[in-house]
């Protein structure tokens, strides 16, 4: 009988925040972007959340629904090193683990004799222990249904779900809690009378099929706890990606240029950790009216360096971008992943030199935060006056 365990960071940004600053614990705050601007609510501390403040929100509106909302700006460094270590610790726990996110995995102790709730509850109490962060765990069958399990026995729960009972768990639940179902899809789903789980079970999958397609058919499966899916690392992602929505539309070229080198230095960095290199390069661009636009190159090898994402990426934007046309969202991504080989030319080791010396700088990035280490194109300049 298989014994799946998901495990997420409660509230992760807020908890390390809580390390960094004690006087936030039990405060309504939210780690995110400047509400002056287009700053999103990235995280939300569990007493935020009674105010239904939620992650994705604009901050603005947040603090609309509580006016003594307190706002942190985001610490990226400090996330990574605390989620490193505590992915760590568990890929070192069990003999199967795949992380989903900087704060989530799932984790196959099929084999363990302890069984799923020991061994789960005596992993959350290490990590509490060691790295002092509060985590939800559920136990089931298969990863659907440990997920949800995780969701309804948060905070820093702990919920088992028996063999033979997963669609009895999934029964009452909102249907919006199955993997794929999104807003837009729960919308047409109650078009239909379906709201729980349970009524989305009851209908034949000819009838899904004819409304849905072949995503109806998937659904229909979910909703009955069925989930065959195995634990294994993320090694065959597609793709890593990052964007940044500014907080006004931006249309200088040197302005863009800088974001675009320090996108594609975040790719790279996260490629790199991962252990993978991508063999096409995408820019994504949204207009002011919200339209989006995106280009891809495939490049001759695959790469984890920035700057040949970077070399990549700005062809594409100068390709496609007229000079002076605001830009709303700029966004990089590195596709068609695999492992990291390289053809070199016979006595040509610059690549190896270059690619040792970024994972160097990730390095000392990892532990002393992103701004310890920056290449002078992506820092914002200042007139020569200022510079004195």
């Amino acid at each position: 009988m298989r014994q799946i365990l998901h495990v997420d960071l409660d509230a992760f940004f807020c908890s390390v925040e809580e390390l960094r600053n004690p006087d936030l614990r039990g405060k309504a705050f939210v780690v995110g972007g400047s509400p002056e601007g287009r700053g999103v609510v990235t995280s939300a501390s569990y007493p935020a959340r009674k105010f239904g403040i939620r992650s994705a929100m604009p901050v603005s509106r947040a603090l609309r629904l509580h006016p003594d909302l307190i706002i942190v700006s985001s610490s990226h460094g400090d996330y990574s090193e605390y989620s490193s270590e505590v992915m760590a610790f568990l890929r070192g726990a069990v003999p199967a683990m795949q992380q989903m996110s900087i704060d989530e995995a799932f984790l196959d102790v099929s084999d363990d004799p302890r069984g799923g709730k020991p061994a789960a509850s005596e992993m959350q109490a290490e990590i509490m222990e060691r790295f002092r962060l509060p985590t939800s765990w559920g136990v089931a069958t298969n990863k659907l249904v440990a997920k949800i399990a995780t969701e309804v026995g948060k905070p820093n729960g702990l919920l088992v779900v028996p063999p033979g009972q997963e669609a009895a768990f999934l029964a009452p639940l909102p249907v919006s809690m199955i993997w794929g179902v999104g807003p837009k899809t729960s919308k047409r789903f109650a078009a239909y009378g379906i709201r729980t789980i349970a009524d989305l079970a009851r209908m034949s999958e000819a009838r899904l099929s004819q409304l849905f397609g072949a995503r109806g058919i998937d659904l229909a499966s979910r909703a009955k706890g069925l989930d065959g899916r195995p634990v294994e690392e993320l090694h065959d992602r597609r793709s890593v990606s990052a964007e940044r929505t500014f907080p006004k539309d931006v249309d200088s070229i040197q302005e863009l240029r800088r974001h675009l080198l320090h996108l594609s230095e975040r790719v790279g960095t996260r490629v790199r950790k991962a252990g993978v290199a991508g063999s096409t390069v995408r820019v994504k661009l949204r207009w002011p009216d919200f339209s989006t636009f995106t280009r891809q190159v495939r490049l001759s090898q695959p790469t984890d360096q920035d700057g040949e994402i970077y070399a990549a990426a700005l062809k594409l934007f100068i390709d496609n971008w007229r000079p002076g046309k605001a830009v709303r969202l700029l966004g990089i991504g590195l596709a068609d992943l695999g492992p990291p080989m390289r053809q070199l030319e016979l006595f040509d080791r610059s690549w190896e030199q270059d690619h040792k010396l970024l994972r160097a700088v990730d390095r000392i990035r990892e532990k002393y935060g992103r701004r310890a280490l920056r290449r002078a194109g992506s820092m914002r300049q200042r007139p020569l006056e200022d510079a004195e």
